[in-house]
Parts: structure tokens; sequence; C-alpha cells
């Protein structure tokens, strides 16, 4: 590293001209389509979740807002593509609880540090959801929570892992799992049509659209707590006033009826809130998480 008295001027230099550029982007911005990078096959829960805010910070920013679905690795090639993204508040990235708490643990090579590598926007929701179970894939929630349940109940399942939400719930929909763990927004409403039973969810409160399900804490399993949690987030160097207004836009979307109402109809509870909000609990959950892949015994790939 250099000495502060050898680069202190170039650095003096430098900023000064990045301010300057970043201030005109700033206010310019936006001016051309903004992408909402979904690091999950389409069809499951965050795609879910990402259309809906996408659809209403469109209408709020006056621009268009596509939804990029970048799948693989239990999330984390899209996550890895948003982080070295331009941090010009065009490529965001819909955040989950698998890809910013679980991935870090799990994957020897993410490519990227969630907390380095992005600046937080806000949090948009939380989603309280010898036998094969079917998750999206190995290092998701879905799959670490079978193995946090299996651990839980003392029991041996057996992880079967498919390319996404969507992939595994064809599968438990034909008969070839017995059971899998998925999101609500995917799942409730083949449960309301009687083509799949829920057995329980992961919350440690019921969810209001499967009021009659009962938590895990109430079948029998204390202190069971794997809620899915998601947030909008930015590349590392995006603009403040960039942010600000995204998270503006955001919080605007998720007060709107029409955002509020759909994502009820697909069981998320709204949590809106600052971006420091969304940065502390990304510490937490990652801290959690991290806790739980090390006593579910799966390696880190």
């Amino acid at each position: 590293m250099r000495s502060l008295s050898a680069s202190l001027c170039i650095f003096a230099f430098v900023f000064g001209c990045i301010c300057g550029v970043h201030h005109a982007q700033a206010q310019s911005w936006p001016n051309r389509t903004i992408t909402f990078i979904v690091p999950f096959p389409p069809g499951g829960s965050t795609s879910i979740v990402a259309r809906v805010v996408a659809d209403k910070m469109s209408q709020l920013l006056g621009q268009s807002i596509v939804v990029d679905n970048r799948g693989g690795a239990g999330g984390t090639v899209g996550t890895k593509a948003a982080a070295k993204a331009e941090p010009d508040g065009y490529t965001l990235l819909v955040g989950y609880t698998g890809t910013l708490a679980i991935g870090p643990s799990l994957y020897k090579n993410v490519g990227c540090d969630p907390r380095k590598d992005f600046v937080p926007i806000g949090m948009i929701g939380a989603n309280p959801g010898k036998v094969n179970f079917g998750s999206a894939g190995v290092g998701t929630v879905s799959h670490i929570t079978g193995e946090y349940f299996a651990r839980a109940a003392g029991i041996k399942l057996v992880h079967i892992p498919y390319k996404g939400t969507g992939p595994a719930l064809s599968e438990l929909l034909g008969g070839h799992i017995p059971m899998a763990f998925a999101p609500i927004p995917a799942t409730h409403a083949n449960v309301n049509a009687g083509l799949l039973r829920a057995l329980a969810v992961t919350s440690t409160t019921r969810n209001a659209l499967l009021g009659e399900v009962p938590t895990m804490i109430e079948a029998g399993l204390p202190s069971f707590d794997a809620s899915l949690y998601y947030g909008l987030a930015a590349p590392s160097g995006t603009p403040r006033p960039m942010i600000e207004r995204l998270n503006k836009a955001l919080r605007a979307a998720l007060a709107s009826e029409e955002v509020k109402k759909q994502l009820a109809l697909d069981g998320t509870e709204i949590t809106p809130g600052s971006p420091e909000d969304y940065a502390a609990f990304i510490d937490r959950d990652e801290r959690k998480w991290s806790e739980l892949v090390k006593a579910s015994g799966v390696e880190p790939e």
C-alpha cells in the first residue's frame, strides 16, 4: 500500500472528479431501462416478489424495469453478475436469504461478498415457509431448512436438489418425491386447490394465507424459525443519491395498496426500512444461517 503522503493529492483529485460525475449521473437518473437480477429460474417466490415490486417502482420512477432471471449454483451465479455490474443504478439485485445469508458459508468460491460488494437499498418482506425431500437446489434456503428440520426432529432425510422451486414443485405434484420445502408464494395456490398438503410453516407465527397450518414450533419443534427474506441491493459504489431515491421508490411501492394486496396474496409480509436497516439485517441473517449451515453438516462446495 502506498504511503498516505504519496497518494493524498491523487486521491483528492480523483475523488473530486468522481463526485462530479456521480452528481451528474444522479441528476439525470433514471433515463433508461433498469434491470432487476433475480438469481433463480422463473416461477419461484423471488421472481414473484420481484415482478410485483418492479411493476410499481417502474411507475414511480418513470422508467421501465425488467426482471432478468439468472439461475445457477443456488443463486450465486446471478448474485455474482449483479456484483460485477456497473454501479450506475441500472442493474440491481433482488436479494434473498439464500444468496445473501447462506451462500457465503456454503460455497468456497462465491465470487463476491454480499456485505462488501453490495449497497443495500431496502428490505421488501419476509415469507414466513429415510425420506426424500426436494429443494430448489444445493445451498438454497429450502435445502438448508430441510437439513435444519431433520436435525431438529432427529430424523434422516435424503436431499433431492432441483434447478429451482418450479421444477421441485413439478416433481412433488407429479408424486415423484414425497415432500419438499418451498416458499409460500410459489405453493399456496396448489395447497388451496387441494393438490398439495401443507404440513407446517417454518416461521414462528402462522401465515395469513394458510391460517389452519401450524408452525413448526406448534408441531413440536421448539424455537424453529426459517423465514425467508427479500430485499433490493445495488453494486458497491452506486452513488448515495441513487440509493436514497431507489429506497424512497421502494418504500412508496410497498406502501401502495396494489402491492400490499398482491404480496399478501403470495404470503409475503411487507417489512420496509432504510438502507442501513437492511444492511444490519443482512449481517445478522448471515451469522444465523452460517451457524445453521455448519450444524447441518452440509460441506462447502
